[in-house]
């Protein structure tokens, strides 16, 4: 029986897989402090890990060498120091695919709720604010016939093109490698560089990993390359993004809007955005249905016991050049 440490609350039936084995959750709302969760995870031979823990060498270290498998529930494994991990001899596993629908929901909803104006409407109700309808009242942008540009082709990029492209906008996309075939076909996707990109596109969908090759993929430059009428939505992850040359960009008028899901220094959003109208706002929200996230948790646990019983691990990740 191995002891499994689960750094963050999860229901016990996204579990069930690792029934026989010692698991430790932590309480549900419980705050905890870099030193506790050291504390913790001391003895474990798997761990559970959310995308907002960081797993670093110290926090490694401090489970001892047993430790087998570090297993994060969700897609994106920035928080993870992979190149400790295969140092280590620990094997790290994400969750893909599991989430790919609910993501490209999540870049849908920001889109239309930036291109329409309807958090404005929202926040103009809720606060009571005097209103009457006009023909030229709170006016948004139609997107039939106008231009996607896809950042990232993956599943989520395809996901949300296939929902812009039943709204009737054409889509192109850049990325390092290029679209499933079929899925390119299907789309009718243009392939193009991503100053092309930037430079034609009405709406902007951010779907690539966080690396250090896309630490601000999207700058000031970039930004200025966009079309003034045009929207940037991040469902990706926050630091993918310059948020601070965003903010300027946005008061200068060089883009229409945004929509963000995620945020360069999560959970603090810079404050520049909570003055503009013409920004849509989650919580990092992409994955958060019921389905979805105890989907995740249950591939994560599957992992952990498959790596735990001696079988490789579904879903592994691996550090570049490993």
């Amino acid at each position: 029986m191995a002891r499994v440490v689960v750094t963050g609350w999860i229901p016990a039936d996204a579990l069930t897989s690792l029934q026989g084995h010692e698991v430790e959750v932590w309480p549900e709302g419980q705050a905890q402090t870099a030193e506790q969760r050291f504390a913790f995870v001391h003895g474990a031979e798997a761990l559970l890990t959310l995308v907002s823990h960081n797993v670093d060498a110290d926090l490694l270290d401090a489970a001892g060498t047993q430790l087998k498998i570090v297993a994060n529930v969700g897609v994106g494994f920035n928080n993870i120091d992979l190149a400790a991990c295969s140092a280590r001899g620990v094997i790290a596993t994400n969750t893909p695919d599991v989430l790919t629908d609910a993501t490209a929901d999540t870049a849908l909803a920001l889109v239309l709720e930036v291109t329409r104006r309807f958090g404005e409407g929202q926040r103009i109700i809720r606060d009571q604010r005097p209103w009457a309808f006009g023909l030229f009242g709170m006016l948004g942008v139609g997107l039939a016939g106008k231009r996607a540009g896809i950042v990232g082709p993956g599943s989520i990029g395809i996901a949300t093109a296939r929902r812009l492209r039943a709204l009737g906008m054409e889509i192109a996309y850049a990325g390092r490698s290029p679209m499933r075939p079929a899925a390119a076909e299907e789309l009718g996707a243009e392939r193009v560089e991503l100053d092309e990109l930037l430079a034609t596109s009405d709406v902007i969908s951010l779907h690539v990993p966080y690396t250090s090759q896309t630490h601000h993929l999207i700058g000031a430059a970039q930004l200025a390359a966009m079309k003034p009428t045009a929207f940037l939505v991040n469902t990706a992850r926050g630091a993918v993004v310059d948020e601070a040359a965003l903010v300027e960009a946005l008061r200068a008028g060089q883009v229409a809007g945004a929509g963000l899901d995620v945020y360069e220094h999560e959970p603090t959003v810079h404050p520049g955005l909570l003055e503009l109208e013409n920004v849509a706002l989650y919580p990092h929200m992409g994955s958060a249905t019921v389905e979805t996230r105890m989907a995740m948790a249950r591939l994560a646990a599957e992992n952990a016991a498959a790596v735990l019983a001696g079988r490789p691990p579904l879903t592994e990740v691996r550090a570049s050049g490993a």
